[in-house]
């Protein structure tokens, strides 16, 4: 897997940026107070909880129960109850996810399988946030240490385990991420976070105001990680810096609604060992990576008379990323987005719209790896449209389709079709039928190791695009009262999976798309409210795998690759609320053994402990790996070993 790290003077000026507006902010005066309209998701009851509004399925509102996907809402007080402190940690909190924490910045995130390879990260799961993709070209996964933001601002989390690919793209094909943040409006006043533990800091502020009929806020944060070690006691080099700053504006006029937001990060993560790209019989002297970026996303939306709805979304995105000695990529993106969705017309309820997105891409190039070229533009162009279609008022049927283009394999259609049926006002039962693919990257095609030939990898001309055609069964429900209850069973087909070729001549490797598999799997979770004090959650996921090269493959390590999934992962948490200012969070993960490379199956206890010791003050304890270490994913040699940790956490907010 491709990761990334920075350079420590270069971030000393947003560290004594935070240190000095940190103070400030927390003596700021008080801004107006919060929209009384927006979403407040603590303390909800179980059939609250089933009526939250999620809009990653269909690209518009409809309520959790009346969903047709496997979806997991991880709420701002979920997030808030746990301590979460960066986003994969929140994303624990979703049984559809599998998270394999490999260091501190290193992490390989999936949902139902195929969580990496032999020679690329995690590929098929499509993170957005507040609307602008993640999605890295060079790769097509995510590069999760440069993606933050501020916890106490999230609204929701939406994790659709399942393929995603009519609403959002040839990426979305074992789930869909969709984080979104608070308007400005719900997020008025100052805040102020300090957090200490025994692997490092975090910092964070937040002031929000109001100007005219806007509402605005401005975020900073900081952090820093400390090295780890591996279970033979050998140090990881992994410790790490990181600070960003950024903001929001929200604004209406009639019946217009707009929002601006923007970021600017700086990182600088250790390299460890065996670093971003291991060649064997290589000995590279790692160097600390450098990342920073900026983006900016604009949205403009407008209710229609007739009941419809428009909007438009644009973001530009730029990062740039040096990892030494192997390759340093400036990477910029350009993305457009138009939807329409129509008036309810009789049955039909019709949304549809287009997508553009133009990358250039850089990367300088090294004795190790090349990318050739080494700068390259590319284009993905697609237009889609879904129609629910209420057959009768219990039944209805979507269907949708999008065709995209892509500069490698030319279209691609990604068709779905999904039936809801609902039992009853608490019970409903789904099922869908859908096709999406993983376009090839850079990586597939464009990468030749070593650095200058002779080449002992020459890329990858005819990969294809990875195809998934996949059957899902679903129930969701609240079968007694206090009790919620969701079950999904599913089964995917998998063609064209890229391999690692052994040239006819022997002289050298090449990617291709010489395998085949299916995955057949069930997740289910479920939440019960014991007492008004106390609400027991848990989760369980089931997956088995089979990989199988196709003629005229010599990959024999390619079947492998299904090693890297669990067989299963449990979790259980308990939420205890003593009265209005304490509560305990009691969590307990079981993740199962990974084949390859050999992790053993693990136990991991977590808890946390909060006190409201004044109206705008708490004070909280956080404990992690009570029970002891473990390590996650990833070679023993040089896998981190997680070890138990506590902190104290301190949110001052006026």
């Amino acid at each position: 897997m491709l990761n990334c790290s920075p350079s420590r003077p270069r971030l000393r000026p947003l560290v004594l940026l935070l240190a000095v507006v940190l103070p400030v902010s927390a003596l700021a005066q008080h801004a107006q107070a919060a929209d009384p309209q927006a979403a407040d998701f603590a303390d909800l009851s179980i059939e609250e909880l089933a009526n939250i509004q999620v809009t990653s399925v269909s690209k518009k509102p409809e309520r959790l129960l009346d969903a047709p996907a496997s979806v997991f809402v991880i709420t701002a007080d979920d997030i808030r109850r746990a301590g979460s402190r960066s986003l994969p940690d929140a994303l624990r909190l979703a049984p559809n996810l599998h998270i394999g924490q490999i260091s501190n910045s290193g992490y390989s995130i999936s949902a139902r399988g195929l969580n990496g390879s032999g020679n690329s990260g995690p590929n098929k799961l499509l993170v957005m946030i507040d609307g602008r993709s993640v999605y890295a070209p060079l790769f097509s996964g995510v590069f999760w240490d440069v993606q933050d933001v501020m916890l106490e601002d999230v609204e929701r989390i939406e994790v659709i385990s399942g393929p995603g690919g009519t609403m959002w793209g040839v990426n979305a094909v074992n789930g869909v991420i969709n984080i979104t943040t608070r308007s400005a409006h719900a997020t008025q006043g100052s805040l102020a976070v300090a957090q200490g533990a025994s692997d490092g800091a975090d910092l964070a502020f937040r002031q929000g105001g109001r100007s005219g009929d806007a509402s605005w806020r401005l975020y900073g944060k900081a952090f820093t990680r400390e090295r780890n070690e591996t279970a033979a006691g050998g140090r990881v080099n992994d410790a790490w810096r990181q600070a960003q700053v950024g903001f929001r504006a929200d604004w209406e006029r009639g019946n217009d609604v707009f929002s601006l937001n923007g970021n600017v990060y700086r990182g600088e993560p250790e390299q460890p060992e065996p670093g971003a790209i291991s060649v064997t019989g290589t000995d590279l002297r790692l160097g600390e990576i450098d990342t920073h970026g900026t983006n900016l996303t604009g949205r403009w939306e407008r209710v229609l008379a007739d009941g419809g709805r428009l909007s438009v979304q644009a973001y530009l995105d730029h990062t740039r990323r040096e990892v030494p000695p192997t390759f340093t990529e400036s990477l910029n993106i350009a993305d457009l987005q138009f939807q329409h969705t129509l008036p309810a017309w009789g049955a039909h309820s019709l949304v549809w719209g287009a997508n553009y997105r133009h990358s250039w891409d850089r990367v300088v190039n090294s004795d190790v790896i090349a990318f050739l070229p080494g700068r390259d533009q590319q284009s993905w162009a697609s237009v889609f449209a879904q129609d629910e279609i209420a057959l009768r008022p219990d039944l209805s049927l979507t269907l949708g389709a999008r065709v995209e283009r892509n500069d490698y394999t030319g279209n691609e259609l990604l068709p779905t079709a999904r039936l809801s049926w609902r039992l009853n006002p608490r019970h409903a039962l789904w099922s869908a039928l859908s096709r999406t693919v993983r376009a090839p990257t850079r990586l597939d095609v464009d990468a030749f190791i070593p650095g200058r030939p002779p080449y002992l990898l020459r890329g990858g001309r005819q990969v294809r695009a990875e195809v998934a055609k996949v059957f899902e069964l679903g129930y969701r429900g609240q079968p007694l009262p206090g009790l919620s209850y969701s079950a999904t069973l599913f089964h995917n087909e998998y063609d064209h999976l890229r391999t690692q070729e052994i040239d006819p001549t022997f002289t050298f490797l090449t990617f291709d798309s010489l395998m085949e598999g299916d995955a057949t799997g069930i997740e289910m979770w479920g939440s019960y409210q014991l007492s008004n004090a106390w609400r027991m959650s848990a989760g369980y996921t089931a997956l088995h795998e089979r990989l199988r090269l196709k003629p005229g493959s010599n990959d024999a390590a390619g079947p492998g690759n299904a090693g890297k999934d669990p067989e299963h992962t449990l979790q259980l948490r308990s939420n205890y609320s003593f009265d209005d200012k304490r509560d305990l969070e009691v969590a307990l993960r079981k993740v199962a053994a990974l084949e390859n490379p050999a992790v053993p199956d693990y136990w991991a206890l977590d808890a946390r402990f909060g006190w409201r010791l004044q109206r705008n003050l708490e004070l909280s304890v956080i404990g992690r790996n009570l029970n002891g270490g473990h390590g996650e994913y990833g070679p023993i040699a040089s896998r981190a070993e997680l070890g138990r940790e506590v902190g104290v956490k301190l949110v001052w907010q006026n």
